[in-house]
C-alpha cells in the first residue's frame, strides 16, 4: 500500500518511515504542506498520514484543500495539538483518524489498517474472497485450513487486490501500489511476485487477464 508520509520532524519522520517500510507499505516521506500537496497531484495513494504544524502550509490548509478537490484517501493525523477543538477541527475538515504524539507504532498500525477497511468498506478485519482469506494483522494468507507467511512485497500487493475483488489491476497500478520513490522496480517484478505467491495459494489465486493485467475472483 502507497503512503504518503507529511512531517517535518526529522526524527520523527524517520521513525515512523522506517516502522512501516518494514510493516509492507511503501512509504513517501516529504516535510512542508506545499510539497504534499504537490505530491499528491502527481501520485496516487492510499493513505495520507498528516502532521499538522508543518511549514509553507499548514496541515489543515492541506486538509481542507484536498477534501475541496474531491481526493477521497483516508487522513489520519499525527500531531502533537491535543486539545478538543483541533480534534473536532480536524475531524470537520475531513480527517479519517487523529493520532497525537507520541503514540505507539503498534496503534498506528492498527489505525491504518481501521481506516482502510472502512474507506473499501469492509466490516470484517480478514479481507476474503470465495478461495483464501488475508490477514492484515499478521501478514499471512490462508486457504484450505493452510496458513502462509508471506514476504512484504508478496503482502503488499495481494493486499491491493484483496481489497477489490474482481477488479482488474494493471502492472503500472500494481508498481505504484507497492514501491516508493527511489526504489529500484525490476521489469519482471509483478511477475515474479504473482509467481511467489501462487506458488504458496495455487495458480488460481491470482487471475491474469491476458492484455490488462491481474485480479482476484469475488
Amino acid at each position: 500500500m502507497r503512503v504518503l508520509l507529511v512531517e517535518d520532524d526529522e526524527l520523527i519522520g524517520k521513525a515512523v518511515k522506517q516502522a512501516l517500510k518494514g510493516e509492507t507499505y511503501a512509504v513517501d516521506w516529504v516535510q512542508d504542506g506545499e510539497t504534499a500537496l504537490s505530491s499528491l497531484n502527481m501520485e496516487d495513494y492510499s493513505l495520507l498520514l498528516l502532521d499538522l504544524g508543518l511549514p509553507r502550509k499548514d496541515g489543515l490548509e492541506v486538509l481542507k484543500e484536498i477534501r475541496q478537490s474531491k481526493k477521497s484517501m483516508p487522513v489520519i493525523i499525527l500531531t502533537a495539538r491535543d486539545s478538543i477543538e483541533d480534534r473536532i477541527k480536524g475531524l470537520d475538515y475531513g480527517a479519517d483518524d487523529y493520532l497525537v504524539k507520541p503514540f505507539s507504532i503498534d496503534e498506528l498500525h492498527a489505525r491504518i489498517r481501521a481506516v482502510v477497511r472502512r474507506n473499501n468498506s469492509i466490516a470484517s478485519p480478514i479481507l476474503q474472497n470465495s478461495i483464501m482469506e488475508l490477514d492484515p494483522s499478521t501478514c499471512e494468507a490462508s486457504r484450505d485450513d493452510i496458513t502462509h507467511t508471506l514476504s512484504a512485497k508478496e503482502y503488499s500487493l495481494l493486499h491491493t487486490l484483496m481489497l477489490r475483488p474482481g477488479n482488474i489491476f494493471s502492472r503500472n497500478q500494481l508498481e505504484e501500489s507497492i514501491y516508493g520513490w527511489n526504489e529500484e522496480v525490476a521489469s519482471n517484478a509483478i511477475e515474479f511476485l504473482i509467481h511467489a505467491i501462487r506458488k504458496k495459494l495455487g495458480k488460481d489465486s491470482i487471475k491474469n487477464i491476458r492484455g490488462m493485467g491481474w485480479m482476484v475472483i469475488k
